[in-house]
Parts: structure tokens; sequence; C-alpha cells
């Protein structure tokens, strides 16, 4: 994990985040018991844990990005199940066997730990205190992998995650956690009759991410709900929600009501300048470099091909990147389209778990700094 690039003090440029989940290469099952095990043990695994959670972050912070995600490296909902007493797994998803509540040797997620605890060494590695982005998964995609679901669900998941939030909201002279972003990627793929509008379900999802980013903004942290589809509108009636992010070509950043509702409710966006999905790269690019129309089957075929090659070493992964121009562009019309003071942040649309390798990663990230300056 190389440093490179140093994050600027006082930054004149639009500010930066990432969303957090990176590719990981190495000894994973070794990572996963020092995930595990973080905090109540100091051994060989805990400690490669914590090299690899501290490196990742500071590397992120030396792309250039003001406000790095803690690396996200782990299955994100397990994570958080993990973290929860009262659940039990079958063969059909987890089901409540007693009242939800935090794990007491389990209350504060390891990788932000790792930070803290690393906090004095990162802040003379970057010349000036830290900020850092907490991802927690919110309470309607942890419910999907429940077997049983009923219209209290969604009460009882975020009275829990938001006790996990505030437990994890630090602020030290070194570094602090500035945005909690709650991530609800499941949110609006599924008829869900639990959703259904006048629904009590619904009413109780919307009380719930209140409950979480009221807890949030009382520990001094932005919130922020990262979503992949906005085509269900319950976000904007959350009062102490303050960012909103979705993906790079969600109609969300081009409509007149996103910029009437941004006004109307005082949000703000997080402007998705980046593609991550690797798959949709490699496509674009294969597309855009062909002359002729090409049948699905054909763009698929190409696309099974390079992944030969990536896996092979054969081809240089960051050939299928976007170039810091078009990502400069999408931030300029974004910013054009809802005015500068409705953008709090640019960056990545999601994480980078798909990358083929460590390195196209943090140059995607390099890009997106890059943007951000030279608007």
């Amino acid at each position: 994990m190389s440093n490179t690039i140093m994050v600027e003090p006082f930054p004149s440029m639009t500010e930066t985040c990432d969303v957090g989940s990176m590719p990981f290469f190495g000894d994973f099952k070794r990572f996963m018991e020092g995930a595990s095990s973080y905090g109540r043990l100091v051994n060989d695994s805990t400690t490669f844990f914590e090299n690899e959670i501290v490196s990742g972050f500071v590397d992120k912070a030396q792309a250039g990005i003001h406000v790095p995600n803690y690396p996200q490296l782990r299955d994100m909902i397990q994570m958080f199940i993990d973290m929860i007493e009262g659940l039990a797994k079958i063969n059909g998803g987890y089901i409540e066997t007693d009242t939800l509540s935090v794990k007491a040797e389990k209350s504060i997620v390891s990788e932000i730990q790792a930070i803290k605890n690393r906090s004095h060494e990162i802040y003379e590695k970057l010349a000036l205190p830290f900020r850092l982005r907490v991802s927690i998964t919110g309470p309607y995609t942890i419910s999907q992998v429940f077997a049983y679901k009923d219209k209290n669900t969604f009460t009882r998941l975020g009275n829990v995650l938001a006790q996990i939030a505030e437990a994890n909201i630090f602020s030290t002279k070194h570094g602090s956690v500035k945005l909690v972003s709650v991530d609800e990627p499941v949110f609006g793929f599924i008829d869900d009759p639990l959703l259904d509008r006048g629904s009590e379900g619904r009413e109780n999802l919307l009380k719930s991410w209140e409950t979480m980013m009221q807890t949030i903004r009382a520990k001094g942290a932005q919130t922020c709900l990262h979503l992949h589809n906005t085509t269900d509108e319950l976000f904007w009636e959350v009062k102490s929600l303050n960012i909103i992010e979705s993906h790079v070509n969600d109609p969300f950043y081009q409509t007149k009501r996103t910029k009437q509702q941004l006004e109307a409710t005082d949000k703000h966006l997080k402007a998705s300048i980046a593609v991550t999905d690797f798959d949709q790269l490699i496509r674009d690019h294969i597309v855009a470099r062909s002359t002729q129309k090409l049948s699905e089957s054909t763009v698929n075929e190409q696309i099974a091909d390079v992944w030969k090659n990536l896996n092979s070493k054969r081809i240089d992964p960051t050939i299928f990147l976007e170039d810091a121009d078009v990502m400069k562009q999408r931030l300029k019309t974004i910013v054009e389209r809802f005015g500068e003071n409705s953008i709090s942040y640019a960056g990545p649309e999601c994480g980078m778990r798909s990358f083929p390798t460590y390195e196209s990663a943090i140059e995607c990230l390099k890009r997106v700094s890059q943007s951000c300056k030279s608007r």
C-alpha cells in the first residue's frame, strides 16, 4: 500500500469522501480472525488486521480524500449482525430469539477502534487531524436476511443500530468522526408489502432512520443516507438527514424535483462522480472503442476475456478507469444544476470491492481528488 499524495489542510475545492469498500488481497482468513477478536485479544491476527485497516485508511487520505471511510473489507451486513444480541441463524435466515441489544464486547466496530487506537500515528503521517466517515448498514437492508419480518422489525433494528452509531462516534485532537452514513442499498428494489404507502411498517422504517440520524447528530457528526435506488422517496421525510447519495446514473441527480426537495427539506447532496462497478467500466470501454454496434452476448464474451487477462495480470486495470476530466464534468454539471451550496461532498458512487487490484482502486480515488481540485 503506497503513500503518495498529501491531503491539503485547508482545501479550496469541493471536499471529497468515499463510500468504503476496497479490494483485499492477502490472507483473508487471518484478517477475519483479527477482526473478530480485535479489542479483546492481542495476537498476530489482530495486529495484522489493525495494520491493514490503518494503512488502507492512510492510503485513502493520501490519495486526496478529505473524509475517508474506514476500509470496508468485510461483508457489511454480517459485520453488524455479529454485533447484535438476540439473533439466531436458521436455514431461512436470521430470527429474533430475544430482545435485540448490542453485544457488550462488540459495541465498537473493529475498524473504527483500530483507527482510533492509532490516531496519533495517522495524524503524524497526514500532518493534520483526520476526519473519518463511518458507514453503518441500515435497518431495512439488514432485515433482508431475516427469515421473518413484521411491521416492528425496522423499529427494533433501528434502536439497536442507533446505539451502535452512538458508540462509534469519537472526537480527539488527532482525528474525529465527521460523517456517518446509513447504508440502504436494498431499499427501493423490492416490492415490499411492509412498505406500502400508509402502512405502519413504512412509518416505522421512517422512524428508525430518524432515530439513527438524531443520535448521530446529537454526537456532533453529519448524517448521510447511501442509496442505490431513489424511486421511493421516503428518505425526503427524514428530518435529521443532512446528505443523500446515490449512483452516478440515477435520475435523482438530474431532475428538477431533486432541486425542489433539497430546498424544501434543507438537505444536501454527495455528488457521485465516478462509476465503481468494474464490469460496467469494462463494458463502457468496449462499447466506446467499437466501430460497430455489438450484441449483448458479444459484449459479455469480451468482458469475460478482459477478466481473464486482468486475473493473469496481462492488462493494466487502470486503462478502464474513467478520466479525471469525465469526473470533473459530472461534478460541474451537478453543481450548475443544484448550486454549490447544495453539494456537501463529491466522490465515487459506491465502494470499489469489484476492482481487480488495490492499486487501481487507489488510482480511482486519486482521480476523484484531482477532478475536485481542478473544477
